[in-house]
């Protein structure tokens, strides 16, 4: 919940990234988290969990500060998977691929794959 508080992600948003489980299914296992009670999930919804939790790692580690990581989810960008489209576009579209293909990405722009300088670097 903290990570999609951080990008800015609307409820419709969160149920896509979680693989859309009924409205009710969602707002139970908010209520059980805040509450710090155990929640079950399936292995994809857990799958789609540790994709999310890799991406906020990886941004992390690759920009300076949240909101720089924040502003290249949100931004427009033309590496093939996205498409000239933000990240999160990708992110949000439902599918455990899109959420895999974001967290490659990072990845292997962590390992040392060509990435783009972002504006701080162009500074």
């Amino acid at each position: 919940l903290t990570i999609a508080d951080l990008w800015g992600l609307t409820e419709e948003q969160r149920l896509l990234v979680l693989g859309l489980p009924a409205r009710s299914t969602y707002h139970n296992w908010c209520k059980r988290v805040r509450e710090h009670e155990a929640i079950t999930l399936d292995v994809d919804v857990l799958l789609r969990i540790s994709a999310v939790l890799g991406i906020h790692q990886a941004l992390g580690i690759l920009f300076p500060d949240e909101r720089s990581g924040v502003e290249w989810l949100t931004t427009p960008h033309g590496a093939l998977p996205f498409g000239g489209r933000p990240p999160l576009a990708l992110l949000t579209s439902g599918s455990q691929d899109g959420l895999l293909s974001v967290r490659r990405f990072l990845d292997g722009a962590r390992g040392g794959l060509y990435m783009p300088p972002g504006s701080i670097d162009e500074a």
